[in-house]
Parts: C-alpha cells; structure tokens; sequence
C-alpha cells in the first residue's frame, strides 16, 4: 500500500489534496513514493483523481493541501518550466509552424544552449525514435504515430531525469498502440528515467508499468506490480476494473486456516481466499478469473471445486474459446480456454460441470 515515508522516494506525494471548490476533494490524502528509474502507471476511470496528481506534479496544478518533492526537494512553488520535466499529452502539442528540428530545438533554445549543442541532441533523440530523417519535415506532414514520436523525442531531448505522460498513446489504432507501448518502455528502461504515466487503459497499464497505482475516488485503492494486481486484487473495485473477472455473492459462513468457506446466495458452498472479509455473516463477492476455470474433466487439478453450469454463448477467437455460463444465478459468468486440439467444443443450452482451485478464488467486499 501507499507509504507515508519520504525517505526513499524519487517522486514524494505527502498527505497531498486537491479541490477545486474548496468543498469536494478530487484527491484525498494521497501518500504515494516513486522510486528512481521506475516505471509508474497512475491507472482509473475518468474522474478517479489520476490526471490531477500529474497535472500538480507537472505543477499545471497546486495542490490545496500537503507536498510534492522530487529528488528531496519540494516543488510546490517552483514554477512548471523549471521543474525540468518532459511531458507528453495525447494531442501531441507540436507547433505547427516549426519544422520537427526546429520543435525538438524549442525546450534547448530555453535553456539556452548552443548551437551546435542542440543540433547534436536534437538529432540523438530523433534516432532514439527512429525518426532520424525526418527533422526537416513539418507535423502536417506526419502521420499521428509519427507525431507521437516526435512529441516523445521532444520530451527526452534535454534529457530529463523525470517523464511524465498523459494518455499519450490514446488517438493511436489499436495494433499502433501496442507498438508504442514495447517501444515508450524499451527507451525508458535504456535511458533509466523515471516515468509517471495515466492511462484508463489497462492492457497499456499491464505491459509498460514496473508498478501500478488504481485510482478511484480520489484515493489509490491499490499499489502494485501488474502481476500482483490482476492475480491478488485487495477489493471488488480493482477486481472489477483490471481484466475481466467473475464474481459470485453470498455469505461468509466461517472462517479458519486461511480458507473462508462461502454459501453461495443458490445455497453452494465454496472455499475461498478471504481477502477483505473477517468474520461469519459478512456478504461477500467472490472473485475468480475467466482462464482459472476449467471444464475439460482431464483437465480438473486434484481438489477442484466444482459447480454446475449451463452453458449460454460459445464463441471462437482464434486463440481461445470464450464462453458463458449461467452459474450460481450468474448469467455472465466467462470461462477462457486456449484453443487445443483436446478442447470440448460445447453447444448453448448444455448443461456442464466447471472447477477451479480454491486458491484461485477470492473473497472480497460485497
């Protein structure tokens, strides 16, 4: 979880607020440490608070309470042009009027450097984004990937120890996307800087982040490496919005060993991992991923639980078979198996039985 220490952070968000009408907090006491060389993605729904804490660590924004340091400095009033940040925004914000050469200039013109000092890091970082040839062309005349590229060469051109991005990847097509995602977090691994990115999109947030902070409601609800999140969510929130996910609802009705035994509201009796439930009587939603589940009875590991289902849509992706049940008074209950030569192929109407280990199932908040 969130840390209060500021010993040993990069980037330091301490007890940090932020209203804008001095009534409603957009971020709430946000305790939140970056490490040197770190990868962080500020992940969430539109509203949750993320691009806020950017804007304020941009220093766009002041915070209303607490303090941001970079390097164990404050920054709350030091002015955004001389927090030596790069930034990138999803629309890119080149000047039109400039060539490419002449935008990656700009922020070295501001800093004052020579001549010949700039056109050599101008042209290292065009390199660094495979865009050596293109500094005497202007935005018009680059695609959106190509402009994606330049805005980010822009941003590393006076060689920043701190990068901040903005949903940078968003106006892109999707298999374009994916390209800039490998490449964004092969350059910032090269370069070993510090990277603070917002996205809602979780796939991105999965493959780039060395660490991952959900935000909802103004507030993290959990700081994790991407793994940890999507297999050991701490609540039904990130349950819900990292990947795709089943939940079930019932009744905790003991607890012991580490195993909370749930009566499923059509009366089933389950094993789980108690994440957020502490004692009998509490209701509960219990989370299991799509791939955890099984129907191929081969398949079944020993000490599988099993249920019954009816079988609602089956339906080929290629890859995998993706399929959905009516479990427990769950109608969107999605089980996905990898496409095997030994794979059932079922029919909707069928009634199966489905398992998975209990281990592989969590009890959250209801």
């Amino acid at each position: 979880m969130p840390t209060d220490s500021k010993a040993d952070g990069f980037v330091v968000f301490d007890h940090v607020q932020k209203s804008y009408d001095g009534d409603t907090l957009v971020v709430k006491d946000l305790n939140l440490n970056i490490g040197k060389g770190e990868f962080l993605t500020m992940l969430g729904p539109s509203g949750s608070g993320k691009t806020t804490c950017l804007m304020m660590l941009a220093g766009f924004e002041t915070a209303t309470h607490g303090e941001i340091l970079l390097d164990g400095k404050p920054i709350n009033n030091i002015a955004p042009h001389k927090r030596g940040i790069g930034m990138v925004f999803q629309n890119y914000a080149l000047f039109p009027h400039m060539t490419v050469a002449e935008n990656l200039a700009f922020p070295l013109e501001v800093r004052k450097m020579g001549k010949s000092v700039r056109e050599e890091k101008v042209q290292r970082a065009l390199d660094m984004v495979q865009m050596g040839s293109f500094g005497g062309r202007r935005p018009a005349q680059l695609s959106g990937g190509q402009q994606q590229r330049i805005a980010l060469a822009r941003a590393l051109v006076f060689e920043p120890e701190l990068v901040l991005m903005d949903e940078p990847l968003g106006a892109l097509d999707k298999q374009l996307r994916e390209h800039m995602q490998f490449e964004i977090k092969r350059i910032a691994d090269n370069l070993g800087i510090t990277v603070v990115y917002v996205t809602h999109d979780q796939t991105e947030a999965l493959t780039m982040s060395d660490r991952v902070a959900v935000f909802d409601d103004g507030r993290i609800q959990q700081l994790a490496p991407p793994d940890q999140l999507y297999e050991k969510p701490e609540n039904s929130f990130v349950a819900q919005f990292i990947g795709e996910n089943n939940t079930l609802e019932g009744v905790v009705e003991s607890i012991k060993d580490g195993t909370a035994l749930v009566k499923l509201d059509n009366g089933e009796l389950i094993d789980t991992v108690p994440v957020n439930v502490s004692a009998a009587g509490e209701r509960t939603k219990v989370s299991i991923r799509p791939e955890r589940v099984e129907y191929n009875k081969e398949r079944l590991q020993e000490g599988a639980h099993t249920l019954k289902a009816e079988v609602l849509e089956f339906i080929y992706m290629g890859d995998i078979f993706r399929t959905r049940l009516r479990v427990a008074g769950n109608e969107d209950f999605v089980v996905k198996t990898r496409n095997a030569p030994d794979q059932v192929r079922l029919k909707p109407g069928e009634t199966i039985e489905i398992g998975w280990l209990p281990e592989d199932c969590r009890a959250l908040d209801a």
